[in-house]
């Protein structure tokens, strides 16, 4: 019988981020602050791909050691957050599968989840059961460690998408930590994830993406940013976004993604009918029907009574 976890944070409590970037560095900080609040001892250890960002963390009070093998990396580790690209997983974890201790909760923060949770159990085989996936809704345009912020997941969504093998104990140790981060926490199956963050998130990156690099092939490509201003910076903000990871995202999701993207050309189609036309009534009726909805959405984010 696996031993019971130790997160969230006893005692003593070891975590290793694999990948110390916004996200993975965010949750650093976060576990960090509310270690100092409850008067715990914890230890953060990085690893990573590249040796700079890990000793930019360090510098930064991110991470307090950085691990150059997942042996000693995972020596008396409690939990092991992934940070990386989803396109990374695979690698890291057949490394740091055969060095897994039992007692040893491994959860993740990437973007799309079934793919996840095949490499997951293609690394982990019959201990499946020590991985819980994740994905914290808190991202930004910007990436690195120097973005990372204590703050971050204040208010925000993390989903965790269990699996039939994870005890309840695991599960409930990986949501009790990201409620330490302030995290409001949510449960979806992995493909149903996956089809509504192609709908609500990769989709929305993608259009922001294909719209800037249209205007930067086009021979008039300074004019035009030239004279764009508050509504072409707001609707391509997340074009900002780390282009390795979303490259990563989109082509993991990419049947769900591509079915959205079906979807969205048929509306835009539909769109083009109605201008082509001069059609000002169905046109106002369209918009007003978004602005409503989306004037709806946005309350129903306000905390009640405001």
């Amino acid at each position: 019988m696996r031993p019971e976890p130790k997160i969230p944070l006893m005692a003593q409590s070891r975590v290793v981020i694999c990948g110390v970037g916004l996200i993975g560095g965010s949750f650093a900080l976060a576990l960090k602050k509310s270690a100092l609040a409850l008067r715990r001892d914890l230890q953060v250890v990085g690893m990573g791909r590249t040796r700079a960002p890990l000793e930019q963390a360090l510098r930064l009070g991110v991470i307090d050691v950085i691990a150059t093998d997942w042996a000693s990396a995972l020596d008396g580790a409690d939990l092991v957050l992934l940070g990386m690209p989803v396109g990374q997983m695979p690698a890291v974890m057949s490394a740091l599968a055969p060095h897994l201790q039992p007692h040893t909760i491994v959860t993740d923060g990437g973007s799309t989840k079934s793919d996840v949770v095949a490499a997951a159990r293609a690394a982990f085989g019959d201990r499946i059961g020590q991985f819980v996936p994740g994905h914290p809704i808190a991202g930004a345009e910007k990436s690195g460690v120097a973005a990372a912020q204590s703050d971050l997941y204040v208010g925000k969504r993390v989903v965790l998408t269990p699996l039939p093998e994870n005890s309840p104990a695991d599960v409930q140790a990986v949501r009790a930590v990201w409620e330490l981060c302030g995290a409001k926490l949510s449960q979806l199956a992995p493909d149903e994830h996956d089809r509504v963050f192609a709908a609500v998130s990769h989709l929305p990156h993608l259009l922001a993406f294909a719209l800037v690099h249209d205007f930067a092939q086009r021979p008039n490509s300074d004019q035009l940013f030239g004279f764009a201003a508050g509504g072409f910076r707001d609707f391509t903000r997340i074009a900002s976004s780390h282009p390795e990871m979303w490259r990563d995202i989109c082509v993991a999701n990419r049947h769900a993604l591509l079915a959205e993207l079906d979807a969205y050309m048929i509306e835009l189609m539909r769109t083009r009918v109605m201008l082509a036309g001069a059609d000002a009534d169905g046109l106002e009726v369209m918009f007003s029907t978004a602005r409503e909805r989306r004037d709806a959405w946005l309350d129903s984010l306000l905390p009640p009574g405001e």
